[in-house]
């Protein structure tokens, strides 16, 4: 089979590798639709500190089981399925709280694990997720970047009455306002990004209304219109922006941090506790591939406004360079396998 490796970093190749067999407790995807995540971005670059080489990347597939290893059922084989990349020891403190996807024995799969961008690919059965027949392929290739958006809203627990601001309009920004919208009916949610074309993005996402910061400073116009943000979601993690999300929100206000900056992020901490507001931050999904299916089976989030292109995986180069060249027109990349 062929296999996208990046051996070390700015060195990708497509590998001839063995067919591999499912162990105990695995399955085997013939893998049909992968995603190109900014994180596979950062590894091929050298710029993620968890990933260890030569690594096959990857992390949002979708495919058909073709082979089952001892302890899953037969009947799994044909499954359509959309792989979970978080594999967690269920029983360290976080997992005990509902937290696997900060285990303290975390492994993600196309990080410390190969991942789906591969003619096959082995995961642990309980990871791979029944994909319901009226859910297109399309849609299932990209259930993992909206638990991205689940985790998050899954802690703040967004209101109606909620104003919501969301820093970036790339994909974890816009999947944030597909939920905030689409899920929650939050009444206003704003985005604020330095590309109109993201903005656009946003707009056909459900954004009520964009702000273009670099042409226009944040704090004046919402000054303007008399809003303080009762929710705050850090979707570009700029490390600029947790003290002016401090300074912009509501008394009472929630903030949720979606990445990370290596940078230091300077802060007032007076601004936090005069106003008693909350900051969250959210790695991965804690569990949350049921959540996403329920969305996309009720019709209340469309993944297709976020693809934007789709290359088959042998032109895996060319699709990772426009996916960090073009901000304007790329969103979410696509690959196709067999």
């Amino acid at each position: 089979m062929k296999s996208v490796v990046i051996e070390q970093p700015n060195q990708l190749v497509l590998a001839d590798r063995p067919l591999p067999q499912p162990a105990p407790g695995e399955v085997r995807v013939n893998v049909k639709l992968a995603g190109i995540c900014g994180s596979d971005s950062h590894i091929y670059r050298g710029h993620n500190p968890f990933a260890k080489y030569p690594r096959v990347i990857g992390h949002e597939f979708f495919g058909l089981i073709d082979a089952v290893g001892e302890g899953v059922s037969p009947e799994r084989v044909g499954e359509r399925v959309s792989v979970d990349p978080v594999i967690s020891c269920g029983h360290c403190y976080p997992c005990s709280i509902g937290k696997p996807n900060v285990c303290t024995s975390l492994v993600v799969l196309g990080v410390h694990r190969d991942g789906g961008f591969s003619e096959y690919a082995v995961v642990p059965a309980a990871n791979a997720w029944l994909i319901p027949e009226t859910i297109p392929d399309e849609n299932a290739v990209m259930i993992e970047p909206f638990t991205i958006a689940a985790n998050v809203t899954g802690q703040v627990n967004p209101m109606e009455q909620d104003i919501a601001l969301i820093y970036g309009a790339g994909p974890m920004g816009l999947t944030t306002v597909q939920a905030l919208k689409g899920v929650y009916k939050v009444k206003q949610v704003i985005v604020a990004d330095r590309i109109d074309e993201r903005l656009a993005m946003a707009r056909n996402s459900g954004a009520d209304w964009v702000i273009n910061n670099s042409k226009q400073s944040l704090q004046e116009a919402l000054a303007e219109k008399g809003i303080k943000p009762t929710l705050i979601v850090d979707a570009a993690c700029h490390p600029s922006i947790l003290q002016e999300a401090i300074a912009l929100a509501s008394p009472a206000a929630r903030i949720v941090i979606m990445g990370f900056s290596s940078d230091p992020s300077q802060i007032v901490q007076q601004g936090i506790t005069g106003k008693e507001l909350s900051i969250f931050s959210s790695r991965l999904n804690a569990g949350k591939f049921p959540v996403v299916i329920d969305w996309m089976e009720r019709g209340l989030i469309d993944p297709t406004r976020l693809v934007t292109h789709k290359f088959h995986y042998q032109h895996v180069t060319d699709a990772i360079e426009l996916f960090e060249k073009d901000q304007r027109k790329c969103c979410k990349v696509l690959l196709t396998f067999n």
